[in-house]
């Protein structure tokens, strides 16, 4: 018989690590994660490293805070380089590896939930780790449903030496999905241990938003999302090339994200002023709320807006990006399999094709019609897991 899972943690600390050099994903999900424990569990403080230059802009829930740490950016080459301070790339990766050790030290976590990257960026928080195992802290390795294709992420791994930390950093391995849909890990030599270790928790379900957070906008409305917008240029020009086609009757709302190129966004907004029922916005810091109020979305299906449009049952077309990694074009193809979502295949995208699917959004099946058993559990496993650890019943 399980034991039921408590109510409090009383002094209990938990650190998260999101490295974000690219996007908004990785602080996200981390914060979701972070709100989902204040909710659950009184007495428990949850404390993110973020590298995102908005992490300011987002609201947090008390005792959930923030430490930003300095940010870089990923090149279109792979490389990195700092991305507000005028200095050499080492300079800011000793400062970033510095501020994430002393944050530690002082914090004194329970549990360190290091978000995708087992070593962090260029390797920052190994030190940590080893430091907070030979304090007693417990240590989680969080990874999305889907990383990238085997051999791909196998030569990253292999680069990164990052099996081995796997291996020997950490407690457990939190899978952000279920082994039914994807296995991120499938491909890599880790080891009976490994995988002995290793936790599908279900997608991670986000809670109602409430009322729509932009008034301004009519409804029913179509919502547009490239997510942070640093690779969503060409899905939001294919999408209004489409849109100047059609004659939709519900209105468009365009959410261009934070980190579109500044010329690109300009002339989306110039060419949405020709169209009467269009809104486009640089930025919302509460996208779920204009997720669960649309009558359907246009998107890239990043991690979080799948999770978002499996939460709030709305139907969406994605069109994924297949470089420099796989990982949304795994996702919607397999979610499209299922019948979760509508995928339009991008090596052969085309206003053309794209056209009848948005004529037929908002009547095209909703994720719940086909949705799996225990495909949205991941929060309640996660909080039973913090529980687990936290609370004494690791073992069970």
């Amino acid at each position: 018989m399980k034991r039921p899972i408590p109510s409090r943690l009383d002094d209990a600390r938990v650190l998260i690590y999101s490295h974000d050099t690219f996007g908004l994903g990785h602080l996200r999900r981390c914060r979701a994660i972070a709100h989902e424990l204040v909710g659950r569990f009184k007495g428990i403080s949850v404390l993110i490293l973020s590298g995102s230059p908005v992490v300011g802009g987002f609201e947090f829930r008390a005792r959930v805070d923030f430490v930003r740490i300095p940010g870089v950016i990923k090149l279109k080459d792979g490389s990195y380089t700092s991305l507000g301070l005028h200095i050499d790339l080492d300079q800011t990766m000793a400062m970033r590896e510095a501020i994430i050790r002393q944050t530690a030290e002082v914090f004194r976590p329970d549990l360190f939930l290091v978000d995708k990257e087992p070593l962090g960026l260029e390797g920052e928080v190994g030190n940590t780790l080893e430091l907070l195992r030979a304090r007693g802290a417990r240590t989680v390795l969080g990874l999305r449903d889907v990383l990238d294709e085997p051999a791909a992420l196998r030569r990253e791994w292999q680069r990164k030496s990052a099996c081995p930390a796997v291996r020997d950093l950490y407690d457990e391995v939190w899978i952000y999905g279920r082994e039914a849909f994807y296995h991120p890990l499938r491909g890599l030599d880790l080891g009976a241990g490994v995988e002995q270790k290793t936790i599908f928790t279900g997608y991670l379900k986000r809670p109602s938003a409430g009322a729509l957070d932009a008034p301004h906008i009519g409804k029913p409305y179509i919502l547009v999302s490239p997510g942070g917008g640093k690779d969503g240029e060409e899905m939001v020009e294919l999408t209004l090339q489409a849109l100047s086609r059609c004659q939709l009757k519900a209105a468009v709302l365009v959410v261009l994200g934070p980190f579109m190129d500044e010329h690109k966004r300009l002339q989306f907004k110039r060419r949405s002023r020709s169209a009467p029922n269009m809104t486009v916005l640089d930025y919302h810091p509460r996208i779920e709320s204009l997720i669960e109020n649309a009558a359907g979305l246009v998107t890239m299906g990043g991690y979080n807006i799948f999770c978002e449009i499996l939460s709030f049952d709305r139907p969406a077309i994605v069109l994924p990006r297949f470089e420099p990694r796989a990982e949304q074009l795994i996702r919607a193809r397999r979610a499209a399999q299922l019948g979760l979502v509508t995928i339009l295949e991008p090596r052969h995208a085309s206003a053309e094709k794209l056209l009848p699917l948005l004529e037929n959004l908002t009547a095209q099946p909703r994720p719940s019609d086909n949705l799996p058993a225990g495909m949205l559990d991941g929060m309640d496993a996660v909080c039973a897991r913090v529980a687990r650890m936290l609370g004494g019943d690791a073992g069970n």
